[in-house]
Formats: structure tokens, C-alpha cells, sequence
């Protein structure tokens, strides 16, 4: 080498390809399934490699909504989460659920889209609702034309939302009977960046019930203030809001007849909780395939990292813990399309699905080492959307109690 010759100091770090699909069910959880089914999932899987990968790194960085992926959706026919609208074909429970596994695979925030969109939102109204409101909301939300949301969480009420404190009252103005709103909400996904928003408001005044009701709540009515939260290190390319009503009027035809106490809410939860388990087996999905492409393209020391005994045991781990939750998922969906399934079978779902995906996350972004925190390796995303995953619908303690009530027969609620 001549003298003169730059001496060689460094190279180039190679770029990594760790968002490949790749089919993971090592027991055969999914191998029964009914080919239509099977065929959506592919659709969605295909979506997200395609449409969702290629830029939500960008949208999350910068905290926006990905309105044309909720385009997207729509066109697709994913934005309803599986829920029935009159004339769109029905959706079965397994195939919803995998759809929540390949999309939270894809993202959570887009995962987040579809569930408050149609999970919740127009689950609701479809649940719910009068055959007018229905009408009138069903296949337009279906189209992504009416963005909805749902507010129920209050700042100070979470877990214990059954004592929330939003009101609704009985009332005419300028001629019009209807309800007057007062209250604030929190953590509401599309709360203000939507069209309505389902309040959940207890009716109080001399002709109240004092129960909990829901109401159809257009965002720019008088007296509504959404404000997008700032700040999240979670689910960033979903605006959640916390919401001020202020003496909000909505007509009478506003109230969904069918929600009319707190067991209304609780309906709508519980038909989203088994989504949410599927949704925490996505998340784990994706950190188990990004730690494993990672692995046979990171070279140390000579080797490939999957040359390595300590690397191959955790993979084992973590493949380990995603096949368990992919079992109890398929198991407790069979259940459920069979009208079987209990509230605390959905809660142990939940409960059990979240805790191992932040497991399988955890050890991808070890593994990973000072690559694991880069957006552009996906694990650091899905890393921290865990975290709001493990806590919406149903904290861990709260699922938790949900169970240990179930096999002891005591109540430690406090």
C-alpha cells in the first residue's frame, strides 16, 4: 500500500430489510381456518406491505395522521373492523381477528384507525343505535366519509369508568327537545380530528336516571372543544384528544335508544377486547420477524448473530411465547363465534397477550442492540406502542381483578 493511501478507519453500515412478511404459526394455530378467511387476512397483510410500511415510519416521527392510508382502509373495506353494516358481506370473528393481527403487524396507530373507527365508534351506533341513525351513519363511516370517535375515559376516570362524570340532561331549546352536555374526555381517538363523537354521559335532572347513556355528538357543535394531546411516545400516527363540553345541545334523536346504562358500554368493550388480544400478537409478530431477519443479517465476530447459541435461545423464547398467544387467541375466537365466550375469558386474553407481546418486544430490542432504537428497524415503534396497547381496554390490574374474581368468587375491587 502506498504511503500516501487514506488508511481504511470505517465502512459503510449496511442498510437492513427487516419488514419481509413471513407466515408465523409454528403450531398450526391457524391451519383450519376457511380459505375466505384466509383470504382476508392475505389482503390485509398485502396492504400493509405495501401501503402502510413503505411511510409509516415518517408519519409516526412526525406525529401526523395518515389520512390516505385511512383512505385506504376504506376503500378496502377495512375501516369498519369487521362490525356489520346493512349490505357490505359479514365478517367472521377469526377473520376479524387475524385482520387485527396483520395490521397491528403492519402498525398500531393504523391498527388504532380501524379499531376506534369501527370497533368502537360505529360499533356502537350499530350495536345501539336507532334503524335512522344507522342509516345514517353505518355505510358512510364504512367509507371513511364520517371520521367517529368514542368518549368514554374522563381525565379522572379510567379504570373506574363506570362512576364517570360527564352529564346529560333533558332540556329544550329554541324549541327543540334534546340534552344538554357537560363534561371532559380523554385519551379519544379521533376526538378532534373527526366528524361525531359517541359520548358516554350520565343522564341526570329531575327526569334522569342518573345511568350512563350514549349520544351521537357532532365536533363542531357549539360549546365542543377537541384538543390533540401532545407529547405521546405512543401510537403517534393517531390523534387523541382530551375533549371539553361545554353545555353541548344535541336533539333528542342524538341518544342511542339502546344504550341506556353502563351494561351498553360495556357490551361495545367487550365485543373490542378479544381484538385488542389479537392485536398485542400482531406487535409481537412483527418484533419476532424483524429480531430473526436481523439475526441472519447482522454480522459479529465472523458469524452471523444466528450462528450464535444465545441468539438462537432467544429467538426459541420469543417464537415460544408468540405461538402460546396465537393459541389462545384462535381457541378464544372459536369460542366466541360460538356465543360462548365469557367476559373473563376475553379479559385473560388481554391480560395474557399484551404481557407477552412487551416480552417478545423487549427481547427484539435487545437483540437489536443501538439498531433496536431506529424507526427504520421497526421494533422501536412497536416497542413503544405496546406500552398504550397494555393499557387501553382494560389496564393489566384491571383485567386482572376481572379474573381473580372469576376463580376465587371475592371481589378485590376497591
Amino acid at each position: 500500500m502506498s504511503r500516501n493511501a487514506p488508511t481504511q478507519i470505517g465502512v459503510t453500515a449496511p442498510d437492513y430489510d427487516l419488514t419481509a412478511a413471513s407466515d408465523v404459526d409454528y403450531a398450526g394455530a391457524f391451519a383450519g381456518i376457511a380459505p375466505e378467511v384466509r383470504e382476508h387476512q392475505l389482503a390485509v397483510r398485502q396492504f400493509v406491505q405495501d401501503e402502510v410500511l413503505p411511510v409509516i415510519d415518517g408519519y409516526w416521527e412526525r406525529a401526523e395522521v395518515p389520512f390516505d392510508l385511512v383512505k385506504g382502509l376504506a376503500e378496502r373495506d377495512f375501516l369498519r373492523d369487521g362490525v356489520d353494516v346493512p349490505g357490505r358481506p359479514t365478517v367472521s370473528l377469526m377473520a376479524e381477528g387475524l385482520a387485527s393481527m396483520e395490521m397491528s403487524r403492519g402498525d398500531g396507530s393504523v391498527a388504532t384507525v380501524c379499531g376506534v373507527q369501527g370497533g368502537l365508534a360505529l360499533r356502537s351506533i350499530v350495536m345501539h343505535g336507532s334503524p335512522e341513525q344507522i342509516e345514517q351513519y353505518a355505510e358512510p363511516m364504512a367509507r371513511g366519509e364520517i371520521l367517529g370517535a368514542f368518549a368514554l375515559t374522563e381525565p379522572t376516570h379510567g379504570s373506574d369508568s363506570v362512576s364517570l362524570e360527564t352529564t346529560a340532561e333533558r332540556t329544550v331549546r329554541d324549541g327543540v327537545e334534546g340534552y344538554v352536555i357537560n363534561g371532559e374526555k380523554k385519551w379519544i381517538g379521533f376526538g378532534s380530528c373527526g366528524h361525531i363523537t359517541v359520548v358516554w354521559a350520565r343522564l341526570v335532572g329531575d327526569d334522569g336516571d342518573n345511568q350512563v347513556h350514549g349520544f351521537i355528538v357532532p365536533q363542531d357543535a357549539p360549546g365542543y372543544t377537541g384538543t390533540t394531546i401532545e407529547g405521546k411516545m405512543s401510537l403517534r400516527a393517531i390523534w387523541q384528544a382530551h375533549i371539553v363540553l361545554d353545555d353541548v345541545f344535541v336533539p333528542a334523536d342524538a341518544a342511542l335508544p339502546g344504550a341506556t346504562s353502563f351494561k351498553a358500554t360495556s357490551e361495545v368493550l367487550f365485543a373490542t377486547r378479544l381484538s385488542v388480544a389479537w392485536a398485542a400478537v400482531g406487535h409481537a409478530i412483527a418484533c419476532y420477524e424483524s429480531a430473526l431477519a436481523y439475526s441472519t443479517q447482522r454480522v459479529q465476530f465472523g458469524k452471523p448473530l444466528a450462528a450464535r447459541q444465545m441468539v438462537q435461545e432467544r429467538l426459541t423464547r420469543m417464537l415460544s411465547t408468540v405461538t402460546q398467544l396465537q393459541l389462545l387467541v384462535a381457541r378464544l375466537t372459536e369460542l366466541a363465534e360460538k356465543g360462548e365466550l365469557t367476559g373473563e375469558q376475553a379479559s385473560l386474553a388481554k391480560y395474557t397477550c399484551t404481557r407477552g407481546a412487551r416480552e417478545v418486544a423487549s427481547i427484539a430490542r435487545d437483540m437489536l442492540g443501538g439498531n433496536g432504537i431506529l424507526l427504520a428497524n421497526r421494533v422501536a415503534r412497536h416497542f413503544a406502542d405496546i406500552e398504550a396497547l397494555h393499557t387501553y381496554e382494560g389496564t393489566e390490574s384491571m383485567n386482572a381483578l376481572i379474573i381473580g374474581r372469576d376463580i376465587t368468587g371475592v371481589s378485590a375491587f376497591a
